[in-house]
């Protein structure tokens, strides 16, 4: 079995960091708006080092729980979460910016309220 409260002080860290990652997802009406000025570029950077953290805490979390958890929650595809902080740290030069503004149009609302009902069930446990 895992320490409840190590799983819900990391789910705090990537609930806050997702949270950050929308709202500077927010200026962007279409992908050229990342890449058409300095200020674009430093969102983007400063996402993708977000979505970094986020993958690694998510990567730890199934390890401490021996892969348990996550899994409860298949609407979300945890593996691509996992798997984009994997490209971004070792590929950073070949992200197209087109992924980054999809996960910040489609994906970030739905992690978000997942995070929070995984955290929700385990404080009730």
């Amino acid at each position: 079995m895992y320490d409840k409260e190590i799983i819900l002080e990391i789910l705090d860290q990537i609930i806050e960091a997702v949270i950050t990652v929308k709202r500077r997802c927010e200026f962007a009406k279409d992908v050229d708006d990342f890449l058409d000025s300095d200020t674009g570029k430093e969102k983007l950077d400063s996402i993708c080092m977000k979505l970094i953290a986020v993958g690694e805490s998510l990567k730890k979390i199934d390890k401490v729980t021996d892969k348990n958890l996550l899994k409860n929650y298949p609407d979300i595809e945890w593996k691509k979460i996992i798997g984009i902080r994997d490209f971004i740290s070792h590929h950073y030069f070949d992200l197209d910016a087109e992924i980054i503004f999809d996960i910040c149009q489609s994906h970030i609302n739905d992690l978000i309220g997942t995070l929070q009902t995984i955290k929700s069930h385990l404080e009730k446990q």
